[in-house]
């Protein structure tokens, strides 16, 4: 079975705009959105904490599910990170998702004590991560590691998660997304950052990645950072326009290039007003659209 098709936001964690960033989660669950998701950069001054964040969302929303956009790899251990995804999960009835990236901006995450890895060393690390993550959650006792990045001496994992956590993966290289296919739930990379043109074969490395590991390539997640504004008049850039114009570029990044779903990233000053259009004008045309209606 496919996963499901899914629509949400990408709030800026401002603290400078906190009411603001909090209301913009707070619409998108009233009004239906599927997910809220969260960068993950502890260096960056002006932002709030990525997990306090969700936390705090998780007690103020009903039924949005809540994931990092990505979780930031090398400033928060894996075993310490699966645990606080499976509690928050747990607290917040099954709402969590797990993004995950190997990690950027090196002298940042060293200024905050953190390692600072070559492109090799930072990917050699998530892998050993999702592994250990998984242990976690599945509540092994004694865990013991000894990996060239993370080392556990008979951790005892737990508690398990209220549901399967996806572990989504922020990729954009040939080994990265190979990892997706061969040992990850999804794929989370931002439009266009990475060229639109480029997906096709990006997809196929992650389709084959699953396939040589025995897996079903159609449960593979695949979801895109979009960022755009909703605006009427006449087009002015990809994601830049009226209604219409958006409705085509999401259907088209789900029916012509095999995406799930988009998680918006507004850029525009409205952030309220643009959470509304796009759940109440722009998914609900797409969803119709993509079903025929």
């Amino acid at each position: 079975m496919a996963p499901e098709r899914l629509f949400g936001i990408f709030p800026v964690p401002d603290a400078e705009q906190a009411e603001r960033v909090v209301d913009q989660v707070l619409l998108a669950d009233r009004l239906g959105l599927d997910l809220a998701g969260v960068q993950d950069h502890p260096y960056q001054r002006r932002h709030l904490d990525a997990w306090t964040l969700l936390s705090y969302l998780a007690g103020r929303t009903e039924r949005i599910r809540l994931f990092p956009d990505v979780a930031n790899l090398p400033l928060r251990p894996p075993a310490l990170l699966a645990k606080a995804a499976a509690s928050l999960d747990r607290l917040s009835g099954g709402r969590v998702e797990l993004g995950l990236g190997a990690g950027a901006f090196w002298d940042a995450i060293a200024a905050w004590n953190g390692p600072k890895r070559t492109p090799k060393e930072s990917v050699d690390a998530l892998e050993e991560a999702i592994p250990i993550i998984r242990r976690v959650w599945a509540a092994e006792r004694g865990i013991r590691v000894e990996g060239e990045h993370y080392r556990l001496a008979g951790a005892h994992g737990g508690p398990p998660p209220a549901h399967d956590i996806g572990i989504w993966l922020g990729a954009y290289g040939p080994r990265m997304l190979r990892l997706v296919g061969r040992a990850a739930d999804g794929w989370v990379p931002s439009l266009p950052n990475l060229p639109l043109a480029d997906v096709p074969a990006r997809m196929a490395l992650i389709d084959e990645a699953a396939e040589r590991a025995g897996r079903d390539p159609a449960r593979v997640v695949r979801l895109a950072n979009v960022n755009g504004a909703i605006e009427d008049g006449a087009v002015t850039g990809w994601l830049h326009g009226p209604v219409e114009h958006w409705v085509e570029e999401l259907g088209g990044l789900v029916r012509d290039l095999g995406f799930n779903g988009a998680v918006l990233w507004c850029d525009h000053e409205d952030a309220l007003g643009q959470t509304e259009r796009f759940a109440r004008e722009v998914v609900p045309r797409v969803r119709a659209g993509l079903d025929g209606g």
